[in-house]
């Protein structure tokens, strides 16, 4: 099974290439690496070009992380896909063909696994563990989610369901799973490993704006419901996350 991984970036010359080798040093033999650069005004794109044939890359001026996904996931000829922050790495070399044996062998259309937030100067200094579990229908009601970039989504999801939406600027990966999970019953495996390490930093969707966004993912989805009963379980779960270093 042939897998693309995504790679969002904008000026992240000096970081930007670390994520590109973990992705390149995966086990697995069918992968594709697509970068995504905003036009960055750094080195960024001398670092891409550094790669040569290893990735593929465009560069140009766009609206946003989710924008560029949405780029990569049109321009990926995987059936598998995943992406990776310009800051983050894979926890290690298996990740991938972890992924892809699971998807295969449960014959699912999706699967996650764990997620370490690390140090932004050092990536083995654990600040909160995203221990995450298998999905039951309804648990985005009790505050459950996912960790978005610990997952891989065959392609054909897309396509069928839709991409990110780029009027959420903050909430579009909740919207996106909430859609595929809660609305669309797409097909589920939780792995309980650690898949990714993620570099503390970004946007919060335990934010004013981020809590707002999630509310309206499911007005957008003509679901109803309570904003307390997702917003209250979400703050606890983070803070047990951060309490919970292995």
């Amino acid at each position: 099974m042939k897998v693309s991984i995504i790679i969002p970036v904008y000026n992240r010359q000096s970081i930007v290439g670390e994520a590109i080798n973990s992705v390149l040093s995966q086990k697995h033999s069918d992968i594709e690496c697509i970068v995504i650069d905003g036009g960055s005004k750094d080195g960024t794109v001398r670092v891409l070009e550094s790669f040569g044939s290893k990735i593929k890359f465009i560069s140009e001026k766009d609206r946003g992380v989710f924008d560029a996904l949405n780029k990569g996931i049109k321009m990926a000829s995987g059936e598998l896909i995943g992406w990776l922050g310009a800051d983050d790495i894979y926890a290690n070399n298996e990740v991938v063909e972890k992924a892809v044996e699971t998807v295969l062998a449960k014959d699912v259309e999706i699967c996650w696994g764990d997620l370490l937030y690390v140090s932004k100067d050092n990536p083995d200094k654990i600040i909160r563990y995203w221990r995450s579990s298998a999905y039951k229908d309804g648990d985005y009601r009790k505050g459950w989610q996912m960790p978005h970039f610990a997952s891989f989504v065959r392609k054909e999801v897309f396509e069928k369901y839709g991409y990110f939406r780029e009027d959420l600027k903050i909430a579009a990966d909740y919207e996106l799973f909430l859609r595929f999970l809660e609305v669309n019953k797409i097909s589920t495996f939780y792995v309980p490993e650690v898949f990714l390490k993620m570099r503390v930093g970004g946007q919060s969707n335990l934010s004013l704006k981020g809590n707002l966004e999630c509310y309206k993912a499911w007005e957008l989805n003509g679901l109803k419901v309570n904003p307390l009963a997702i917003f209250i379980p979400k703050i606890l779960i983070k803070l047990a996350q951060y309490l919970r270093k292995s």
